[in-house]
């Protein structure tokens, strides 16, 4: 798999989860997608996600989803 493929990838499920808890009060949402993601995703899956992020991805993701990766980047 490319590495592009890998990041749509990680991208698509950021935001699957992010519109799953998008209907909760936004920092709740936001709380709850990043607690998500950090208890159920490999760590390789979510420096997938930060590097995509990093490297100008920012935008393909939910704002839930963006907020969530700043959470967890913070962390």
């Amino acid at each position: 798999m490319s590495h592009t493929n890998h990041a749509k990838d990680l991208v698509r499920m950021a935001n699957q989860i992010a519109v799953h808890f998008a209907t909760y009060p936004h920092e709740e949402a936001v709380t709850e997608t990043a607690t998500h993601i950090r208890k159920f995703w490999d760590p390789r899956m979510r420096a997938g996600l930060f590097a995509h992020v990093q490297s100008g991805g920012e935008a393909d993701l939910h704002e839930v989803a963006r907020g969530a990766v700043g959470v967890l980047q913070a962390r």
